[in-house]
């Protein structure tokens, strides 16, 4: 049986009102949560924090006996100043409403997802100064199984194997107000969650939409970061070295919304010409933060360009400035960004420059017990709008609008939780939409079982105009050490 979109409605509100007013969950012996963000679990949390201060306070919650167990188990094994770490995970996916293909088409019924990933994760400290390596790889035998045949070789290229370093830098303090950073790197802009219109420095892995948190789908990129302490302001100056773009969809794909290949993208090399550049202001006070950003990046949507006997896509040069801020009070905290893009091409219209202005507002509320609950809703607006860029390619409009809400709740002990996430396109989802639900139980410290299921509704065109057959059971065993 297909759920359809008015019934997936009801079952999400449903569930919204269910797990708030349902009060503490209990089992039998008292021992006994993400729904399109994916296989990577969010602690509901009672007063929000930026991901910054959770990771440099990450650890400070484990029991010290534990901690201090297997500090002593690393240090038979590792000197002193290593500290190496990782994990292993299965998923699988189960795509339970595609149609028959046509003759010639990728079939995507039934197993979509049966992928084994490794990551291993090593620090090393030298005085003053760290080091950090990291890097993953994965093979997906799902392809094998249904038949490699069937597939394109770039869809293969791209989903069905891969290994690669990630972060990749070292750090350290040139004084007590000057630290500086260098390398493979994720530097996190703006505060929202869900969306993005501030956070523009790393391109997101979007293969699978919808199936994993922008948290853990940034890319990282080479850069050479200075931060500057004073106060309570840091200013934090960029020179972004790498061009990288994001890891979309393509032809043949079951989330790839045309029925032939884009043209080939343009791959920027490492060059002085190509440096990109960064500047940021933060300043963290009494129940508020402000921050201040300017940027001048390649824009991160390409367009295309005819040249003699073929075309190609290009990606324009941008500047950005944006501001962002925090309020908290009680078990709420608003948050609100704005951002103005100047510069940016169309395939339709290439010999013009268009602006655009980006803003979102967001609320968080904390005070039902062991539950995060959020909204976030941002526009994003093309000064001058012609109509020529409503037609394929660019498909443009003139207002854009997403809302994200999400409930993300703990129960018995922390050892299980739930996270519902319901992302809207349009103003009443005709550009989209998709409802994950996703539930995450910690059998041990070092095993965790992920499970979910995610529907899709198609948009009217445009990039989501092809998912709506994409509806997915998944599940992930994960294992670190």
């Amino acid at each position: 049986m297909i759920i359809q979109p008015a019934d997936k409605t009801t079952l999400l509100l449903f569930s919204f009102a269910l797990v708030i007013w349902n009060g503490p969950v209990t089992t039998n012996a008292q021992e006994l949560d993400d729904v399109l963000s994916g296989f990577d679990s969010e602690p509901a949390v009672q007063q929000p924090a930026n991901e910054e201060l959770d990771e440099l306070f990450s650890g400070f919650d484990e029991p010290v006996k534990e901690k201090q167990q297997a500090e002593n188990t690393d240090s038979e094994i590792l000197p002193d100043w290593m500290d190496v770490n990782g994990s292993f995970g299965l998923a699988s996916s189960y795509n339970f409403a595609h149609k028959t293909p046509e003759a010639g088409d990728a079939d995507f019924r039934d197993l979509s997802m049966l992928r084994s990933t490794i990551t291993l994760n090593s620090k090393m400290r030298f005085g003053e100064w760290q080091f950090y390596i990291s890097g993953h790889g994965f093979y997906d035998a799902s392809y094998s199984i249904q038949g490699r045949e069937q597939y394109s070789n770039a869809l293969l290229d791209l989903y069905e194997d891969e290994l690669e370093f990630d972060d990749l830098y070292i750090m350290g303090s040139l004084n007590s107000s000057l630290d500086v950073k260098i390398g493979r790197q994720v530097v996190v802009w703006g505060k929202s969650d869900n969306v993005r219109v501030t956070d523009i420095l790393n391109p997101l892995d979007n293969r699978l939409p919808g199936m994993v948190d922008i948290k853990n789908r940034r890319l990282p990129v080479t850069m050479t970061k200075l931060d500057y302490y004073t106060g309570d302001w840091n200013l934090s100056s960029i020179i972004i070295n790498e061009v990288r773009f994001s890891k979309n969809p393509v032809y043949n794909s079951d989330f790839f919304p045309g029925s032939s290949p884009m043209p080939p993208e343009e791959s920027p090399d490492i060059s002085l010409e190509n440096q990109q550049y960064a500047l940021a202001l933060n300043g963290i006070f009494s129940g508020w933060d402000l921050s201040l950003y300017a940027a001048y990046v390649f824009d991160e949507r390409a367009h295309i360009v005819q040249k003699v006997g073929s075309a190609q896509r290009e990606h324009s040069r941008v500047l950005m400035t944006g501001l962002t801020s925090n309020i908290a009070f009680g078990n709420w905290l608003l948050k609100g960004e704005a951002a103005w893009f100047d510069g940016l091409e169309y395939s339709n219209l290439p010999d013009k420059d268009f602006s655009r202005l980006d803003y979102m507002g967001g609320i968080e509320y904390t005070g039902f017990s062991e539950t995060l609950l959020s909204l976030e809703l941002v526009n994003r607006s093309i000064l001058n709008f012609d109509n020529q860029l409503t037609l394929s390619p660019d498909i443009a409009q003139e207002n854009a609008m997403q809302t994200v809400a999400k409930l993300v709740r703990d129960f018995a002990n922390d050892t299980i939780q739930l996270k519902i996430l319901l992302s809207i396109f349009g103003a009443h989802g005709e550009d989209g939409m998709f409802e994950r639900f996703q539930l995450d139980y910690a059998f041990t410290d070092a095993i965790r079982l992920i499970g979910g299921v995610i529907f899709y509704q198609a948009a009217d065109q445009g990039s989501l105009s092809t998912i709506s057959d994409n509806d997915r059971l998944f599940a992930e065993l994960v294992y670190e050490f």
